[in-house]
């Protein structure tokens, strides 16, 4: 297509507009035979709507996951196909309007599904395809006239009726004129009053408008955008004529842009298409007047019934006398155009497009030149009957400014436009004499001047001129003008009216004849007509004589329309041979020279007018077929038998052509090219003589002539083919009595290039149309089965070759894909050669793959359109030709393994839906047709191991391949799918049942090894696959049962298996639970009932975990749950399937997450449990996870040096002491004394660590997760866990929150009913617990720092305690501590915390009762420990700092005491009462009296402590503590004989500290919160060695 510009100008701005139009994208589609629903509407309707509403779901899932920009994007585009579906609605469009607004809704479909990443849409025209109707291969794949605008002074159109209306469209411009240096330049010309009734026109400025920045800057079709031209001034106007070449060099000292801001607005727009296409598309710019303006000259393509006739004059320069003036004159050139009698030609001057055509041209004025160049171009469009002798005359004339400002002509020149010879002027410059005048001078008798010579040629043609002539010529004054024609009509060409009047020149016909080659082949065409009935008459005059020349000749001209220039003129050429040809004996001749020329070919050097002669073949036989007819119809059919014979000669001649040897000799190559070129295009004039069978059996003769591909080189190869390719094409090969003639041979060709993998791109191409042929056809039976025999299993084979690479650069991408090269082996071949060629030049990157894509999907798509094709009788007959079993075998692998690698490698585009499963259902339904040639051939005692694998591997692969899971899909695409191909899983998976069960003795081959694939297929969500194979495995444990008496193996593959399927994402809940239902209700009636269960539940329990796991390791944030989950599955490897290796990698896993979320102390002692597999010997340790190969001793110090590591990050050095220790005895037993030293230091460290360093004491919290909604592992279960540093218990119940989501809280401490546990729902129940130490020998001695005593306080405990305060019996009214209780729950783990996760479960739970004597002996105790070590935090400070924590608690003991809480205790328990009342208490009641006093003891020091360190401003603050210290001991004292008065303060402080108020409900701390499934697993096992517990020094000890 050619490109168009649009020029438009509108108010004061010159507008011009570039655009390309868009061509329309098409695809095709296939898919299988279904009843449908045809609605009334549009189809296009109907897809928009139902598109639409599938984009609407999408649209608002766009903004709910931040994709903002195209969230707007497409709510633009769903509102422009609301606005297109309206419009196609109504229905007032017209039929191109429509098709447009079509186009518009496919283009935005697609960009729309594209962008979403849904499913290509199949078009043509359109419409999505009715894929019952086309075969699977079909669904696979410068200088322009000037534009003239008159604007007055404001810039605005000088014409009131052309506002908005100045617009210009250039045309025939053409892709090759784009790619030159274009630009858009703009000429001012004003009009100067050089005297008030004085006009002149005057040049001013000029613009200049690069068309490359245009292009850079419109990128899109259609846009519209504006452009400022500057307009510079010339300097001289000497150099006017060059302005704009000046502006384009960037000459700047030859302009200059003048002092105010003038210019141009332009506006541009490209339109790309055929004038008539682009006037339909853009209605709107032909409804503003546009002025079409033409291409100076023909455009590359000349169209049939162009008629341009069209004279381009430029006004170049001219040479003239001062004339005796002062000064040099100001010229002023006049053009008329006068036909022979002398009348002015009217409106037959042209300024330029865009303004009305005029009668005579002024041109401009250029002040005081003699030598004036104006360079000034017009176009006379004179009518073809009035040029011949019309002439043009110019007159010149001098403008004064002084003399009355008149203007007086002063001389003349002119020009005829024809010569006596025909000819028109020719295309070049002309320098015309220039006669003298003046203004008296009348020209009303032309003659007088036209019998004068105009030129220089003129007067050498006329040597009998007279002496005296009308008009004196100046020598001296010369004027050149050039022209250029652009004619369909007129001729320039001696040669071409030579021929054209033949019979004026009889003898110089053979000259002239010779001469045709020569012509300008715009000339020829445009007198086609007249020179094809020139040559034929010349060849009714004289066939003997003129006969070959006239052929030569009319191969020439044949050949010339295969120009691309003159292509369009076919159609001339063939309506003259339908309409107008009368050459009723020619063909008699022509294939006489024809064949004459075939007939050399063997024997001639040089045989170029050959190879013409077989191009211009086609039309030859259009014109021999023509002119038999005209003869047959003259006499009747005469001579009916001659022409038969001599066609029939004519094709032994293109047989002896085509059956040469053409290795030895290049120019043969290129003859038998052309003919093959040509070949396919006489069928259609054949069929007008012969019957089809007739001209079928010509063509197969032909073709069957044609040597074989070893016979002949590569590039006869590709022409061969391309010529059996139009073949199948042509209307010939649509018949069916042809092609059961045409198709073997054809096939025989394919099959030949094919085995050797030669072209393999152009055979795809033939199989391509053959197909859908037959697609299309009825009665196919025969066609298929030839096609079956020929060429199924050379395509196996080619596809094999070819996907073998393939997989091969997919491997190199880490797509490895397993199996099938091992079982077929593909022999080498060029195709092969080509491939390592490409791979080894691009280092196999995504470009190969490009490379091979379209071969691999062109045949696939062959291959499935001939399974498609195929029926059942056909599938019988293929399997019933095999000569042997082996033969068979080796089909049916081949098969397998095309199969399996349609699945596997990328040959199809994602989005290609239904090309996916259109392969699937073709794959499943060829696979029901060949299993029962499995069974029956390869069965029992012929059993075949390879064959019956590769089918259980295709049908695995099939089940599980992505296209085929429905689940995913929305369900009006998956009920779309199912009412189409129904579940195509579920076909296979019975068709894989059905073939195990046949297998009969023969199963245990497969057992263990197909024990993981068939998993996977379980694995599949669909309950009716799942139902079909889980009783497989039940099959697979009662063979293993009867050969090995266990199914070990089975459980150990099965189990192996299970881990990394469920790892990838595959299994659910309802697949755990329907394999253990199938399977134990098979298991019940079996002997080795017992071992099945126990094998089975070990198998649910493992998926269980693993299910947990899957679920645990999804989203960023939720640590708890993975590390539960991770550490849930490694205690079930260890403890219930009791592997090692998996145990590890869990251990390893485990502690990853551990290092991740900083719980370094968890990741030492999840490290140590590898290290407790490990021992101090030299056995050699294999590659494994991280490790290198070493040996089992540097393993486990490795080991060793990482945990130290993480015990001190996690500052628990008193566990690594003892790792120290064990490391420093392993160096001293090798003399490593290196290595000694530094355990040693690093131990001395530690203990510096230990005295030196604040250690924060965590809080502890116990969790309930009840409810079935959470993972097994935490479902109603209790858990206690160690907080982090800082976290209080609202911090951790925020945590909580955030990994349980969708928990509910519980609101009290109770033990939940069976109602909640099995509700299907998250309860979370929270709340802080004690710690209780287990070690019994923590040091007591007032010399050991208190930080080292806390230290095991809180470590290595794994018992835990909440209170419940309540009242037994009344509750005492004067002193309520008397009747208060306390119900101590202790809660004892399944292993102590710290360990391998900062979880642990509850393992029991022990309740007492505590009485009111005991609990003020614990709150007393506890409050003095808690001031024992704050005190001890600031005993040994030497600066003031913070103390405000020591004043706070010193305040709250002392002030409690002073206000009366002890007073209380002293009250309750030390009465005489009391104690005569409860003698077994006595003992206790001494305890709290101890405890009290030393309460009184730690007090005086904490003051003393505070006094040192107190700030001056807080002295008053201790004064007043000093002095409520001395009130408090002297009130303990004035009991009589003891101090229990201190005792009830700190009970006071202490319950204030831990209950909100004192009733029977619960008080403690609690909180209770439901939270979501999944969290970290505390049911790990402690690790953690004796020597590691009990590794504090020994003076720790007490030792």
């Amino acid at each position: 297509m050619s490109y168009v510009i649009t020029v438009s100008a509108q108010g004061s701005d010159l507008n011009v507009c570039v655009c390309v139009s868009e061509c329309v994208h098409a695809c095709l589609s296939v898919c299988m035979v279904c009843e449908t629903v045809v609605p009334l509407e549009d189809p296009i309707i109907t897809e928009t709507t139902s598109t639409l509403q599938e984009w609407g779901v999408l649209w608002k899932q766009l903004y709910v996951k931040h994709k903002v920009d195209l969230f707007h994007k497409l709510r633009h585009v769903m509102n422009e196909l609301i606005d297109l579906r309206r419009q196609l609605i109504q229905g007032h469009l017209a039929q191109d309007q429509t098709r447009e607004i079509k186009r518009h809704i496919t283009v935005r479909l697609d960009w729309g599904n594209e962008h979403l990443g849904l499913d290509l849409v199949p078009r043509k025209e359109f419409e999505m395809v009715d894929q019952d109707h086309i075969s699977v291969s079909e669904l696979y794949k410068l200088v322009l006239e000037k534009f003239m605008v008159r604007l007055n002074k404001n810039g605005g159109p000088k014409n009131p009726e052309k506002v908005d209306r100045l617009c210009a469209l250039f045309t025939d411009l053409s892709s090759k004129d784009l790619k030159r240096d274009l630009y858009i330049v703009t000429h001012v010309i004003r009009t100067a009053n050089a005297l008030l009734f004085l006009l002149l026109l005057r040049p001013y400025g000029c613009a200049v408008l690069a068309m490359s920045d245009v292009f850079h800057t419109i990128t899109d079709l259609k846009e519209e955008k504006d452009f400022v031209l500057k307009v510079y001034t010339c300097n001289n106007e000497n150099e006017w004529f060059q302005i704009h070449e000046n502006i384009i060099r960037k000459s700047s000292t030859k302009y200059s842009a003048p002092s105010t801001n003038y210019g141009l607005i332009i506006s541009l727009q490209l339109l790309r298409g055929e004038l008539d296409q682009i006037r339909r598309e853009n209605q709107a710019v032909f409804s503003r007047a546009l002025a079409i303006t033409r291409k100076l000259g023909f455009p590359d393509v000349i169209m049939p019934g162009d008629t341009r006739n069209d004279l381009y004059l430029t006004l170049e320069r001219g040479d003239f006398e001062r004339g005796g003036k002062s000064v040099q004159k100001n010229i002023e050139v006049t053009v008329y155009v006068l036909y022979a009698d002398g009348d002015t030609l009217k409106d037959c001057i042209s300024l330029g497009s865009g303004e009305p055509n005029t009668s005579e041209h002024r041109s401009f004025v250029l002040y005081h030149n003699n030598s004036p160049r104006w360079s000034e171009m017009i176009k006379l469009p004179i009518p073809i009957d009035r040029f011949r002798g019309s002439h043009l005359r110019f007159e010149f004339r001098h403008c004064s400014t002084k003399d009355k400002g008149e203007k007086k002509l002063f001389g003349f020149a002119f020009t005829p436009l024809m010569r006596e010879d025909g000819t028109t002027l020719s295309d070049e410059s002309h320098e015309l004499y220039v006669y003298k005048c003046d203004e008296n001078t009348t020209f009303s008798n032309q003659g007088l001047y036209l019998s004068m010579p105009c030129c220089k040629e003129d007067f050498n043609s006329c040597p009998n001129l007279p002496s005296t002539l009308p008009f004196q010529r100046n020598p001296k004054e010369t004027f050149w003008v050039s022209t250029q024609l652009c004619s369909t009509k007129l001729t320039q060409n001696v040669d071409l009216l030579a021929l054209l009047n033949w019979k004026a020149h009889p003898d110089k016909v053979l000259d002239i004849l010779g001469q045709l080659r020569h012509i300008n082949g715009e000339e020829i065409v445009k007198f086609l007509r007249d020179v094809l009935d020139t040559l034929f008459c010349l060849l009714d005059d004289n066939t003997d004589k003129y006969g070959p020349l006239v052929f030569q000749s009319l191969v020439f001209i044949i050949n010339l329309l295969r120009d691309s220039r003159f292509y369009h003129f076919r159609p001339v050429m063939e309506a003259y041979i339908q309409n107008h040809f009368a050459g009723a004996l020619a063909y008699k001749e022509l294939i006489r020279c024809l064949k004459w020329y075939m007939d050399r070919s063997a024997e001639v050097v040089r045989q170029d007018h050959i190879q013409e002669a077989m191009r211009a073949l086609e039309y030859l036989l259009k014109f021999i077929v023509q002119s038999r007819i005209l003869y047959s119809r003259a006499t009747c059919g005469m001579e009916e038998e001659l022409f038969r014979a001599s066609i029939q000669e004519l094709f032994q001649s293109i047989r002896f052509v085509l059956s040469l040897d053409s290795r030895s000799s290049e120019t043969l190559v290129f003859t038998q090219a052309a003919l093959l070129n040509s070949f396919p295009d006489i069928f259609d004039e054949l069929l007008q003589m012969f019957t089809v069978q007739e001209v079928a059996e010509y063509v197969r003769g032909t073709l069957g002539s044609m040597p074989s591909t070893v016979d002949i080189g590569q590039s006869m190869d590709v022409v061969k083919l391309q010529s059996i390719a139009r073949t199948v094409e042509s209307r010939l090969f649509f018949f069916p009595e042809s092609r059961s003639i045409l198709l073997p041979v054809v096939l025989h060709h394919i099959h030949l290039h094919l085995r050797q993998q030669r072209e393999l791109l152009i055979c795809s191409g033939i199989l391509t149309s053959i197909f859908s042929i037959i697609n299309t056809s009825s009665s196919v039976q025969e066609e298929v089965e030839m096609m079956v025999e020929s060429l199924l299993d050379v395509l196996l084979q080619t596809l094999l070759s070819i996907m073998s690479k393939s997989q091969s650069l997919e491997t190199a991408r880490g797509q490895r894909c397993p199996q099938c090269t091992a079982e077929i082996t593909v022999r080498d071949s060029p195709l092969l050669h080509y491939m390592k060629k490409i791979m080894f030049c691009n280092a196999w990157n995504l470009t190969d793959m490009e490379v091979f894509l379209p071969v691999q999907g062109e045949y696939v798509s062959t291959l499935l359109s001939l399974l498609r094709q195929m029926t059942e009788v056909h599938f019988h007959h293929l399997l019933n030709n095999f000569h042997s079993k082996e033969e068979l075998k080796e089909f049916l692998l081949k098969i397998f393994c095309v199969f399996r690698n349609l699945m596997k490698l990328t040959i199809f585009p994602r989005d290609w839906s239904v090309m996916r499963l259109l392969t699937s259902h073709v794959i499943v339904v060829t696979t029901q047709y060949l299993s029962p040639a499995l069974h029956k051939n390869f069965s029992e005692a012929d059993f075949d191991f390879k064959v019956w694998n590769s089918f259980f591997s295709l049908t695995v692969l099939y089940i599980n391949q992505p296209s085929l899971q429905l689940e995913p899909l929305t369900q009006a695409k998956r009920k779309k799918v199912l009412d189409k191909y129904g579940d195509m899983r579920v076909m296979m998976a019975y068709e894989l049942f059905s073939m195990w069960q046949k297998l009969g003795e023969n199963k245990p081959h497969f057992i263990p090894g197909m024990m993981g694939p068939f998993l996977g297929v379980t694995l599949v969500p669909q309950s009716e696959v799942r139902n079909i194979m889980i009783p497989i495995f039940h099959d697979m444990m009662d063979w293993e049962q009867r050969q090995n008496g266990n199914f070990k193996l089975v459980e150990a593959e099965l189990m192996d298996k299970l881990e990394s399927m469920v790892s990838d994402g595959k299994g659910d809940g309802n697949h755990r639970e329907l394999f253990g239902l199938l399977l134990l209700e098979k298991i019940e009636q079996e002997t080795w009932r017992e071992t099945g269960i126990s094998f089975v539940t070990s198998v649910t329990r493992l998926m269980e975990r693993l299910l947990d796991y899957r679920e645990c390791m999804k989203g960023d944030e939720m640590e708890n749950k993975k590390i539960g989950g991770s550490s849930n599955l490694m205690n079930f490897y260890k403890s219930e399937m009791n592997k090692e290796e998996m145990y590890i990698r869990y251990i390893h896993k485990l502690c990853d997450l551990h290092l991740q979320a900083e719980d370094y102390t968890e990741a030492a002692f999840t490290l140590l449990l590898y290290w407790e597999l490990l021992h101090w010997e030299d056995r050699p340790l294999r590659e494994f996870l991280h490790y290198p190969t070493q040996s089992e001793w540097q393993r486990k110090e490795g080991l060793s040096r990482k945990v130290l590591h993480y015990f001190n990050k996690g500052k628990c050095w008193e566990y690594g002491i003892s790792l120290c220790r064990e490391l420093a005895f392993q160096y001293e037993t090798l003399y490593d004394y290196q290595s000694l030293s530094w355990i040693r230091k690093m131990e001395a460290a530690y203990y510096d660590n230990i005295i030196e360093q604040q250690r924060i004491e965590p809080e502890f919290f116990r969790m309930g997760f009840y409810g079935r909604k959470f993972p097994f592992f935490l479902r109603n279960k209790e858990f206690v866990c160690r907080g982090y540093d800082y976290e209080r218990l609202e911090d951790f119940q925020q945590r909580m929150l955030g990994e349980f989501p969708q928990a509910i809280a519980m609101q009290h401490p109770n033990q939940p009913d069976d109602a909640l546990l099995q509700s299907d729902a998250q309860y979370l129940q929270i709340y802080a617990v004690t710690p209780v130490s287990d070690i019994t020998d923590v040091p007591q001695l007032e010399r050991v720092p208190e930080r080292i005593k806390s230290f095991y306080r809180i470590n290595n405990v794994t018992r835990f305690h909440y209170d419940r305060p309540f009242h037994k019996g009344p509750k005492d009214r004067e002193n309520e501590f008397r009747s208060l209780w306390i119900e101590r729950t202790t809660l004892i783990l399944s292993r102590p915390l710290p360990g391998i996760s900062r979880w642990a479960e509850v393992e029991r739970r022990e309740l007492v009762e505590v009485s009111p004597l005991e609990n003020a002996i614990y709150v007393v105790e506890n409050k003095t420990q808690e001031l024992r070590t704050l005190i001890s935090q600031y005993q040994h400070r030497q600066h003031h700092g913070n103390i405000n924590p020591l004043s706070m608690l010193l305040n709250g003991v002392i002030d409690a005491a002073v206000n009366g809480g002890i007073a209380r205790y002293q009250e309750a328990f030390f009465d005489k009462e009391y104690i005569n009342s409860q003698p077994e208490d006595t003992e206790r009641i001494a305890q709290l009296n101890d405890l009290m006093q030393e309460q009184v003891h730690i007090l005086g020091v904490g003051l003393a402590v505070h006094e040192k360190l107190v700030h001056p401003e807080m002295r008053p603050l201790h004064k007043k503590l000093i002095d409520q210290f001395h009130m408090m001991r002297a009130g303990l004292h004035q009991v009589s004989g003891s101090t229990c008065s201190s005792v009830c303060v700190c009970v006071r402080v202490r319950v204030q500290s831990v209950f909100v108020h004192f009733d029977d409900t619960c008080v403690n701390r609690c909180f209770i919160f439901q939270p979501s499934p999944s969290s970290s697993s505390l049911s790990s096992i402690r690790s953690t060695s004796s020597q590691i517990i009990n590794s504090a020094p020994s003076s720790a000890r007490g030792e």
